[in-house]
């Protein structure tokens, strides 16, 4: 038996708003560090730089729950930045919204950064030059000339992050337990239907996220097409 989405009950839907709010608010953030981080990382050649991308790739490797238990500590009141957030704010970091947002934003930072980093060392380097020359200062080059030609690798980096926090477990679970309508997002409101034994609900709302996840993932397949053949356009040219 399967539930078809429009019966499924309302605390699958708050889990489902809650986490496409998490999305919005965790990739905001992401490509506010993903654009200028990608640029930099992208011209870089210093050690400097290799170690900080190889950190940006860490989540890609590390078990999410390994990622989830030290933000859990780090972010706890009884260390610095989880102490004043907590002076600042009247709250902890851990179990609540905020939490699960900055899990989201390092879990899914290589999500963003990596197709950006690539789309900016797609470009050739003599289109900034030429635009140097003619009286462009860096931050005009960038805005008017870089970032435009990198708004295929920037898209890609958005859907991918956004589709990503949607589909995490083990950082959000360990970071912000199961707190139905604070925490309590799709992917854990998932599990509590299967343990329930509730298959007819968690079919249905499995294959809701199932669509959800094959739509961003086929836009962000043509957002990469569609910078390969930017990419292949001045060769095709010559």
């Amino acid at each position: 038996m399967l539930t078809p989405p429009w019966a499924l009950p309302a605390e699958l839907w708050m889990s489902l708003a809650l986490t496409l709010r998490l999305a919005l608010v965790s990739t905001a953030l992401l490509m506010l560090m993903a654009l200028p981080l990608g640029a930099w990382l992208a011209s870089a050649r210093s050690r400097l730089a290799l170690g900080i991308e190889i950190l940006i790739a860490m989540p890609l490797v590390l078990p999410p729950t390994v990622i989830g238990f030290y933000l859990l500590v780090l972010l706890s009141p009884r260390h610095a930045f989880g102490h004043w957030w907590q002076d600042v704010f009247g709250q902890p970091l851990p179990f609540s919204f905020a939490g699960l947002v900055i899990g989201s934003c390092v879990y899914s930072l290589p999500f963003a950064v990596q197709p950006v980093v690539a789309a900016f060392r797609m470009q050739r380097p003599e289109v900034l030059q030429a635009a140097y020359s003619l009286g462009m200062t860096r931050r005009q080059a960038f805005l008017h000339i870089a970032l435009p030609l990198a708004r295929s690798g920037v898209m890609a980096g958005s859907l991918l992050a956004f589709a990503h926090t949607i589909g995490e477990f083990g950082v959000v679970l360990m970071l912000g337990g199961n707190i139905p309508g604070v925490t309590r997002v799709a992917s854990i409101a998932l599990y509590d239907q299967a343990q329930m034994l509730n298959y007819a609900h968690a079919h249905g709302f499995a294959l809701l996220l199932l669509a959800m996840s094959f739509l961003l993932l086929l836009c962000t397949t043509l957002a990469q097409k569609r910078q390969e053949r930017r990419r292949l356009a001045p060769m095709t040219l010559k």
